[in-house]
């Protein structure tokens, strides 16, 4: 068996036992890291000038957050606008990566990367005591 294929193997089944055993609150953060992942991808395939690898990153990432949106609730929420709020910048993330992968710029990756990252810091501040609810 080739070595990376069995790594990649070990990796596909490490990290389905990470979701199985994940909580909620474990899930958003694993999609939070993995559309950071993917945008970090998207710009060293458009930096290596490979465009299929970049705009194939740049979907998944897309995919994420529009994940990300969907699995927001504001009727459960005490504060309703600020879900509103997120949702309205999950669609604007979506926007500006649909626009990076047309021009082929880097700094809109960079642009939604931040704002990912913004949105996960005060995810990761959750109290534990929170988190299950």
């Amino acid at each position: 068996m080739n070595p990376m294929r069995a790594l990649r193997q070990y990796q596909k089944v490490n990290s389905h036992a990470q979701i199985s055993e994940a909580t909620p609150y474990r899930l958003v953060q694993m999609l939070m890291e993995g559309g950071l992942d993917r945008l970090a991808q998207a710009k060293g395939a458009l930096a290596r000038g490979d465009v299929a690898e970049k705009g194939l990153m740049i979907g998944k990432a897309i995919d994420i957050i529009i994940g990300l949106r969907d699995g927001l609730d504001a009727q459960k929420s005490e504060n309703p606008a600020s879900i509103e709020q997120l949702a309205s910048l999950y669609v604007y993330m979506t926007n500006r990566l649909m626009q990076a992968n047309i021009a082929n710029d880097a700094e809109m990756i960079d642009e939604v990367a931040r704002l990912l990252i913004t949105v996960k810091s005060g995810w990761d501040q959750i109290p534990p005591a929170q988190q299950a609810g």
